[in-house]
C-alpha cells in the first residue's frame, strides 16, 4: 500500500518485513526490493538529515535508520553468507567434501603455533624446520605468515604434519586469530622461567573460539629459573589440566635453542589429532582451500601461498582466490622445489595469478576462466561497496572544512602499502584499533601490495593523507613527487615501530588538555579603599606565591564566592611587583571585582596543558 512519506514524498510502506541487502548497499539497491523509486528514497534521507546519492554506498546504521523509517526490517547478509550465495549461482558448494565416506582420505593436521611475544615460538619453528628464520627478521618478529610440512616417525610410522607460520607480535592478533580457524590443532608455547602471559591468555582464547585442541610446549626448560611444574599448574586455571593431573591435555617440556624433545612435541601434535580429531577429506575432487600470505615478487608477478584443505590442485587449473584469479603456472613447495600436484593440507606457492589476494581469501577450482573472472569481478565490487560504506564521514564534504576548523572532528587519512597482504591487512586493523579517544578519527584511505606509486601520492595529495611503506619503497618517480608536493611518506621495517609513530601522531591532533595547577594562596587581613582602584586586600601568602595577571578565585568560610578572577595588580609597600612569595606580606588588587572581606582567602592557579598518556 502507498501511505505519504517525511516531506510529502510518495513511497511504500511496509508491515514489518525483512529485506536482506549486503554490507555496502545503495539506495538504488534498497529501491529495488521495495518496488519503490530511488529518487523517492534519496528524499527520504534529505529529510532525516542525510545527503546520500542514489547510487552511493551506504554504512549499515544509514541502511536500518532508512528502513525503520519505512516500517521495513534490514538484515545485512555477511560476506560468508553473501559469498556462499555468490557460488551457488555457479552451483558450486565450497566448504564440503563431495561424495560419501569411501571418498574420504586420511589428512595431516594443520597446526597453528601461538604464546607470548619473546616465548620462543620463532626459535621453535626453526628448530622444527632446521633452518634459521629469525637472522633475516627486523626486530626478531616474524613479518610474514606462510606454511610449510615436516616428517616425524609415529608408532614405526611416518606421519606429516603442516605449520602455519603466525607472527608472533601482539599487533598481529587478527592474523593469529583467522591462523586458528583455519587450523586443527593450536600449539601454545609458554616460557618455563615467565610463565602464563597476557598475550599467552589472549592466543589461548582465540584457539578456544576457533574450538581447536591444544597442545603446549613449555619453552625454555634449559634457562635458569625454569618451572614447568607452576606453568602447568597456572594453565590448569584457563581449562587446560594436563594429562598427568588427570586432564586431556598434553604437556611437552622442550628446548627449541637445544633442540631439544621437539620429536616428543610433534608426536604429541599427531597424537592429539588422533584422538580429538577426524581427520580427513577428498583428494578427488576440484580443489578448495585458503590463502595464506600473498604478495607481488618482481620476477613472478602476483604469489600466493595457498593451503589446500580439499581436493587436489594441480598445473594448469583455473583458480579464484578472493578477488583475483589466473591459471596455475607453476607451484612451489616450502623448500622451492616445482611440484604439479598437492593434495589436502599442503600448502604450495602458486604463480598465475591475475593480482595480490588478501591473506585469508578463500580458494577454489573451476571448470572455466571465464567462470573464475566473474566470480572474482563479483567479489571485487562487493568489496569494493562495503569498503565505501566503511568510509562514509561522520560528516557530509561539503561542510567538512568547517567542522574541521571548528575543531569538532579531526582525521588523520593514511594510505598502507607493504610487501605482504598479510603484513598490511594486520597493520590495518591495528591501527583502527588505537585507542586515542572520540575526538579523532583514523581512515585507511587505501591499502594494497607493492611500490608506493605515484598514484598513491597523487590521493594522499587530494586527501592530506600520510603514506606508510612496510618493507617497500617508493616507486620511480613517485618519491620526486612525494618531495615536491610535500606528501609525508613514512618507511618501517618493524610493525609496531610504525604503530608507535602513528598513534603518537593522533595523539598530537587531539585537543589539548589542561589541568588547573594551584601556585598559592593569601589570607585577606586588612582592605584598603582606593577611589582610583576600588578595594586592596591587604594579605599574608599562606603558601606558594602569588603572581600578576594569574587567575584567582575568591573563598570565604570555605566555600567559593567568586570563580574566574584575574590578579590585576600587586604591590609589596609602596612598589608594584610580579609576584609575592610565601610568609610575604602585600596587596592585591582583584579589578573591578571588590567584595572583599578580612579572612577571606585568594587561591591563585594557572591551566597548564596536561601530557597525554
Amino acid at each position: 500500500m502507498q501511505a505519504p512519506s517525511v516531506g510529502g514524498v510518495m513511497l511504500p510502506r511496509g508491515n514489518g518485513e525483512t529485506v536482506r541487502l549486503s554490507r555496502g548497499a545503495s539506495l538504488t539497491d534498497f529501491a529495488e526490493k521495495i518496488n519503490a523509486n530511488p529518487a523517492s528514497l534519496v528524499a527520504v534521507m534529505m529529510n532525516l538529515g542525510e545527503m546520500v546519492t542514489a547510487t552511493q554506498s551506504v554504512s549499515d546504521e544509514t541502511l536500518e535508520m532508512l528502513a525503520g523509517e519505512m516500517n521495513y526490517q534490514v538484515q545485512i547478509v555477511s560476506p560468508e553468507e553473501e559469498d556462499r550465495e555468490l557460488l551457488e549461482t555457479f552451483d558450486i558448494e565450497f566448504g564440503e567434501d563431495e561424495g560419501g565416506e569411501e571418498y574420504l582420505m586420511p589428512r595431516p593436521p594443520v597446526v597453528t603455533v601461538m604464546g607470548h611475544v619473546d616465548h620462543g615460538k620463532t626459535r621453535l619453528l626453526d628448530a622444527i624446520r632446521k633452518t634459521n628464520v629469525v637472522a633475516g627478521e627486523a626486530g626478531g618478529i616474524t613479518q610474514h605468515i606462510g606454511a610449510y610440512q615436516v616428517s616425524t616417525e609415529v608408532n614405526d610410522e611416518e606421519r606429516r604434519i603442516t605449520f602455519i607460520d603466525t607472527p608472533g607480535h601482539e599487533a598481529f592478533t587478527a592474523m593469529r586469530a583467522r591462523g586458528a580457524k583455519s587450523t586443527d590443532i593450536a600449539i601454545l608455547v609458554v616460557a618455563a622461567n615467565d610463565g602464563v602471559m597476557p598475550q599467552t591468555i589472549e592466543a589461548l582464547n582465540h584457539a578456544k573460539a576457533a574450538g581447536v585442541p591444544i597442545v603446549v610446549a613449555v619453552n625454555k626448560i634449559d634457562v635458569e629459573g625454569a618451572d614447568p611444574v607452576k606453568v602447568r599448574g597456572q594453565l590448569t586455571e584457563f581449562g587446560l589440566v594436563a594429562e598427568e593431573y588427570g586432564g586431556d591435555t598434553m604437556f611437552v617440556d622442550i628446548s627449541a635453542k637445544q633442540g631439544l624433545h621437539i620429536d616428543s612435541l610433534l608426536e604429541a601434535v599427531v597424537l592429539t589429532a588422533d584422538a580429538s580429531l577426524d581427520l580427513r577429506a577428498n583428494p578427488e575432487q576440484d580443489a578448495q582451500g585458503i590463502a595464506i600470505e600473498s604478495h607481488l615478487d618482481r620476477g613472478r608477478g602476483a604469489v600466493a601461498t595457498v593451503l589446500v584443505q580439499r581436493g587436489t590442485l594441480r598445473v594448469g587449473d583455473t583458480m579464484v582466490v578472493g578477488d583475483a584469479y589466473g591459471r596455475v603456472r607453476a607451484m612451489l613447495d616450502d623448500k622451492g622445489n616445482n611440484v604439479e600436484e598437492a593434495g589436502p593440507s599442503t600448502p604450495v606457492l602458486v604463480l598465475g595469478l591475475t593480482n595480490v589476494p588478501g591473506a585469508g581469501d578463500n580458494f577454489l577450482v573451476v571448470d572455466e576462466d571465464r567462470t573464475a573472472r566473474q566470480i572474482a569481478e563479483k567479489r571485487a565490487a562487493r568489496e569494493r561497496n562495503a569498503n565505501f560504506a566503511k568510509r562514509v564521514r561522520r560528516v557530509s564534504l561539503e561542510d567538512l572544512d568547517s567542522v574541521l576548523k571548528a575543531g569538532l572532528v579531526q582525521e588523520l587519512n593514511l594510505i598502507i602499502k607493504g610487501d605482504a597482504s598479510g603484513a598490511v591487512e594486520a597493520l590495518e586493523s591495528s591501527l583502527l584499533q588505537l585507542d586515542v579517544g572520540e575526538e579523532v578519527d583514523i581512515r585507511v584511505l587505501h591499502r594494497g601490495v607493492g611500490a608506493v606509486t605515484e598514484s598513491d601520492i597523487a590521493l594522499a595529495m587530494g586527501s592530506d593523507a600520510i603514506v606508510i611503506g612496510y618493507n617497500v619503497r617508493a616507486a620511480g618517480r613517485a618519491a620526486q613527487m612525494a618531495d615536491r608536493e610535500g606528501v609525508d611518506v613514512r618507511y618501517y621495517s618493524v610493525i609496531y615501530q610504525a604503530i608507535e609513530e602513528i598513534e603518537a601522531a593522533l595523539k598530537g591532533l587531539l585537543k589539548p588538555e589542561y589541568e588547573e595547577v594551584e601556585l598559592g594562596t593569601a589570607e585577606v587581613r586588612e582592605i584598603f579603599r582606593s577611589s582610583k582602584l576600588g578595594n586592596i586586600a591587604g594579605v599574608l601568602i599562606r603558601s606558594g606565591e602569588v603572581k600578576r595577571n594569574t587567575k584567582a578565585r575568591l573563598l570565604r568560610d570555605g566555600k567559593v564566592i567568586a570563580e574566574n578572577l584575574t590578579i590585576t595588580g600587586l604591590r609589596r609597600f609602596k612598589d608594584d611587583v610580579t609576584e609575592i612569595r610565601e610568609g610575604f606580606e602585600g596587596g592585591i588588587n582583584l579589578g573591578s571585582f571588590n567584595d572583599i572581606k578580612i579572612d577571606d582567602v585568594i587561591a591563585t592557579y594557572e591551566m597548564r596543558e596536561k601530557p597525554r598518556a
